[in-house]
């Protein structure tokens, strides 16, 4: 019997989902989203105002797999409250928080080390070396955070991150009060 993690099964959902709404044009899809979420029972928010277009691959299913998340993430009015809920324990937890903080319950497609250095900061709990922090996600396996693009050529160049959806996953299990 294969031993699927929460996350995993979850994601098998959501590829099963996008594989049966892929082919039907956006007001089928609409539709058959709208009766299911009433169905379910299930809370929505706006989706997302920007799309990539396309079909398929693995970057519009970890962006599926994403939205989905935001639509069942729970809201949070600041960093100070998603950090108690979580309790970060480590810098790279501690960063992972923020990172979700900015991409997730702010709405931003990515965030740089600093702004999310700059929110723990002001909590009393930056960290030495955001850098290193986030770079001990991206080791991860799977990754909890990825590099999208750095902008200058020295070591102190502005990064910028992304939290993927497993890093997405490992936060909301730190809210529910389990390890991540």
């Amino acid at each position: 019997m294969n031993d699927l993690s929460t996350s995993d099964v979850e994601f098998v959902a959501m590829q099963a989902v996008y594989k049966a709404l892929e082919s039907l044009d956006d007001d089928a899809r609409s539709r058959v989203v709208e009766y299911i979420t009433r169905r379910l029972e299930i809370a929505t928010t706006a989706p997302r105002s920007q799309r990539r277009a396309g079909h398929g691959g693995d970057e519009e299913m970890e962006e599926v797999a994403q939205d989905a998340a935001e639509v069942s993430a729970p809201k949070f009015e600041s960093l100070a409250e998603l950090f108690d809920a979580t309790k970060p324990r480590t810098n790279a937890e501690r960063a992972l928080v923020a990172g979700y903080w900015l991409q997730i319950c702010k709405g931003a497609e990515s965030f740089d080390g600093f702004s999310a250095n700059q929110g723990l900061k002001h909590l009393g709990h930056g960290v030495g070396n955001i850098t290193n922090a986030i770079d001990s996600l991206k080791a991860q396996k799977p990754a909890l955070a990825l590099q999208l693009k750095k902008s200058g050529t020295s070591r102190q160049a502005r990064k910028t991150y992304k939290v993927t959806h497993a890093g997405i996953m490992a936060v909301e299990a730190m809210i529910a009060g389990r390890s991540a």
